[in-house]
């Protein structure tokens, strides 16, 4: 059925449907300018995208536009997204305020390279937000600023080790690339050197107790780590276990450093440092603080900030922090005008509302049919995971759920246009422009999937 407006299929409403969906000949013949320009792309990019995350099976389809909480692509396909742009688009595709400030902006100038105001607009806006932001610094991505906090930790504390946690992802940064996936032990990637990786000290999720024991002769620069771990499938760290981390980084003279890169102004205005009632000493933002552009941002008590400051500090007592597009007036103008829009309050209990209407709904749904399933998530985060286990409160949890049923479930969400990734481990985020039909529509096929394997 075409949209009357945009001659769009809307894949909701085509009822003629098996009892077990689509199947991969279904998603080829209703993507046949995906596949081929997947095919033109395989020549240029390594496994035809840009970043591995972006590929399922047997092919990405290819978005043409996006509007409010919905994906258009090449074919005329529409598709309700719970991807939202890697979770930063909190406000919702093509927000009109974002849109406006960009055009403005654009007509200004797009890159200066040099100071301007609203670098400073942006930043005291994040001070005002974020409980333990005193000083602020931009990157232009979440991996650059990760790179950052290590780097200023080790000249603010003069020593070199680093905790960080079982399935928290920081980036790329070589350092940090460590124990991401299982199996832990094994590199995370290829090109990793041994020392870039020596001082890496791997600490348990969710495990103060153990976390103490490994600690306790070990002489930190920094612990590291996310609230609600994302790429575990959205993850929530127990309060007690983030006030234990706080207590062992005073106790043992090292910095606590919060990865909010998924979580700053997702979980709340005041990000999950707030929702937690733990101040870090100094946090990573990234996504949502740059309104879905490219921006990374390093912040946190002006004692440790300070030792960027090359007017105070040289040599060993300065870390050197840079780029081209630090500060870039784009994003800082949709970064600003979006945290603007979330400091009202509205938008969190709008989707903080939806996201427990959806994480409710679907354990109900798997439960009520015989599914093993649990549910995790924080406001408008949620992630499913096909396991009997509970709870799930780490990777190796996490890594024991039942992949195929999630593939399955991924397949099934997708046929009927409804999107979020990855395959193998299903999680996802709601934005503003999301409604209550979008949350039923996606209950019920949550329960026609869950009727289909019992």
């Amino acid at each position: 059925m075409k949209d009357s407006g945009k001659s769009f299929i809307d894949l909701h409403s085509i009822e003629a449907r098996s009892a077990y969906g689509m199947t991969d000949r279904d998603y080829i013949r209703s993507t046949p300018k995906s596949r081929r320009i997947y095919r033109r792309a395989c020549k240029v990019f390594p496994a035809g995208v840009t970043y591995r995350i972006r590929h399922f099976h047997p092919y990405p389809f290819f978005v043409r536009y996006a509007k409010a909480s919905k994906l258009f692509d090449i074919d005329g396909n529409k598709y309700t997204d719970y991807w939202c742009a890697h979770f930063s688009l909190i406000l919702g595709h093509s927000h009109p305020a974002v849109v406006r400030a960009l055009q403005d902006q654009a007509e200004k100038g797009y890159h200066f390279g040099v100071a301007h105001e609203l670098e400073l607009d942006l930043a005291e806006q994040i001070v005002r937000m974020v409980p333990s932001a005193e000083m602020v610094r931009f990157t232009s991505t979440g991996t650059e600023a990760n790179m950052y906090s290590i780097r200023l930790a080790r000249t603010y504390t003069k020593r070199v080790k680093i905790g960080k946690f079982e399935g928290n992802w920081h980036g790329g940064y070589d350092s940090l690339h460590v124990a991401v996936k299982p199996p832990l032990d094994q590199p995370q990637s290829g090109g990793l050197a041994e020392n870039a990786l020596r001082d890496t000290v791997v600490l348990p999720y969710n495990d103060l107790e153990a976390v103490r024991k490994i600690v306790k002769d070990v002489e930190f620069a920094s612990i590291t780590v996310e609230p609600i771990m994302g790429v575990g499938g959205f993850i929530p760290a127990e309060r007690d276990f983030l006030k234990g981390l706080r207590e062992i980084c005073d106790e043992k003279g090292c910095i606590l450093i919060f990865d909010e890169v998924i979580t700053g102004f997702r979980v709340g205005a005041g990000c999950a440092q707030e929702t937690y009632g733990v101040k870090p000493d100094l946090t990573v933002l990234g996504k949502i603080a740059g309104g879905g552009l490219p921006i990374g941002v390093l912040t946190g008590r002006t004692e440790v900030m300070e030792h960027i400051d090359h007017l105070k500090y040289a040599g060993n007592d300065l870390s050197f922090h840079g780029g081209t597009h630090t500060g870039n007036p784009m994003s800082m103008a949709a970064g600003l005008t979006t945290l603007k829009l979330l400091e009202r309050g509205k938008v969190y209990r709008h989707i903080g509302e939806l996201g427990n209407k959806l994480r409710r709904g679907l354990q109900e749904a798997f439960e009520t049919k015989g599914v093993p399933a649990q549910v995790t998530g924080v406001g408008s985060l949620f992630g499913c995971h096909f396991t009997a286990e509970k709870p799930v409160k780490d990777i190796r949890a996490a890594s024991r759920a039942n992949k195929e049923i999630a593939s399955m479930f991924h397949q099934y969400l997708l046929d009927r246009g409804i999107f979020l990734l990855t395959p193998e481990l299903i999680h996802g985020a709601i934005s503003d422009a999301h409604t209550r039909g979008d949350i039923d529509c996606f209950l019920t096929t949550a329960e026609s999937f869950a009727d289909s394997i019992r």
